[in-house]
C-alpha cells in the first residue's frame, strides 16, 4: 500500500509509472538525481498541494499499483 509516507525512492521502486503521474501533477523533483528526495508527501507539499490533494494521490498511485498486480 503506498501512504502518503513512502519515500520516493521505495515509491519509484514499486511503482515506476509514478514518475510520469507526479510529473503530470507538477512534482517534477523525481528526476533531479538527487541521492534522498524525502516522502510523498514532504515533495507534494514541497510544490504548495493540499492534504486532501496529497490524499487523492495515495488513492490513485494505489488503484494504479493494485491494477499492475492483477
Amino acid at each position: 500500500m503506498i501512504t502518503r509516507q513512502i519515500e520516493i525512492e521505495e515509491l519509484v521502486k514499486v511503482l515506476p509509472e509514478a514518475v510520469a503521474y507526479l510529473s503530470d501533477k507538477g512534482i517534477r523533483c523525481l528526476r533531479c538525481g538527487e541521492p534522498v528526495w524525502g516522502t510523498l508527501e514532504a515533495a507534494a507539499k514541497e510544490k504548495g498541494f493540499t492534504n486532501e490533494q496529497i490524499s487523492e494521490f495515495e488513492a490513485e498511485l494505489n488503484r494504479k499499483l493494485m491494477c499492475k498486480s492483477n
